[in-house]
């Protein structure tokens, strides 16, 4: 990214941060909606990959219903940005209204019997309004990793946007942020995941929709490490205001296997879980990029 390209990527989002969440709230909507159908309308990279992965999802889907489904996909994704530009000024009692939560019993028992708890998520609905949701109904705080993005004062942004929600932001940065992370879970605490991309070589291969493709090895290794709960999440929206979250069983670690073999079977299960709730509702996955092998650049270079 050129230096200039990276002042203006920062400057509309500290644009969004600063002016968005002082409109009115119909109006934020309706910006949002426009600018969610003006992106789809010119169909980008980022619009044909949403819905190449939503083909993928929706295998009979009709050319006309992967186009309604992508719009909607987009709307969705803008839905996502409009409420974390927002998301600073609402109160605890919006932000509790704002989410229904299914199983939370799940959670809350876990963190009481101090064994810490994973919570692992797909990029399915808005994940900030949920983790705000924790630090804020549940008054449980917790942590988290972030990718570093460019320029840096971007990622600055997000680090600090994230603190001020209450979570504690560890740079994605390999074995220091996993060694603090399994500190946290030794604690008793909490710690939430984004899991179901990971083109690196340390991903782990998963069935995902009839086709192979990598997701994280970190929530299975640290429940391994830690005895901590690994629990999959779904979030989805439904036409409503409030955002609907779904927290499945745990995911248990096998009684028998090595360690890569545990770990394999539990990112599995982790990636079944997912795909329930990204089938439910394939319109809130905002996965605008690469995901399946068979979707890369032959010569080995991810997107």
């Amino acid at each position: 990214m050129s230096r200039l390209r990276g002042r203006l990527t920062d400057g509309l989002y500290g644009l969004g941060w600063g002016a968005v969440k002082k409109l009115p709230e119909p109006a934020a909507q309706a910006l949002f909606r426009t600018i969610a159908d003006r992106v789809w309308k010119r169909r980008g990279k980022s619009v044909l990959r949403l819905e190449s992965n939503l083909a993928r999802v929706v295998p009979d889907a009709s050319p006309a219903r992967l186009a309604a489904l992508s719009k909607a996909g987009m709307r969705s994704y803008m839905r996502y940005w409009m409420e974390s530009f927002r998301l600073p000024t609402w109160s605890p009692q919006r932000i509790k209204d704002s989410i229904d939560v299914t199983d939370a019993h799940r959670l809350t028992e876990g963190l009481d019997a101090g064994r810490g708890v994973i919570l692992a998520l797909p990029h399915l609905g808005n994940w900030d309004l949920a983790g705000a949701w924790v630090t804020t109904d549940l008054k449980v705080p917790f942590t988290t990793v972030a990718e570093r993005l460019k320029p840096e004062t971007l990622y600055d942004r997000f680090v600090a946007y994230r603190e001020g929600l209450g979570m504690e932001v560890l740079p994605h940065n390999g074995g220091a942020a996993f060694g603090t992370l399994a500190r946290r879970l030794r604690a008793g605490g909490l710690v939430c995941l984004v899991a179901d991309r990971d083109l690196s070589a340390s991903g782990v291969e998963v069935t995902f929709f009839g086709a192979a493709a990598r997701m994280p090895a970190g929530p299975a290794l640290l429940a391994q490490q830690t005895g901590a709960l690994l629990l999959p999440v779904t979030l989805s929206y439904d036409g409503t205001p409030v955002m609907k979250a779904r927290i499945h069983p745990p995911v248990e670690v096998p009684d028998t296997g090595g360690r890569g073999e545990r770990t394999s079977l539990m990112t599995q299960a982790l990636a079944d879980a997912f795909a329930l709730g990204i089938a439910e509702h394939p319109q809130d996955w905002h996965m605008l990029q690469r995901l399946w092998l068979d979707d890369l650049d032959p010569r080995g270079e991810q997107p």
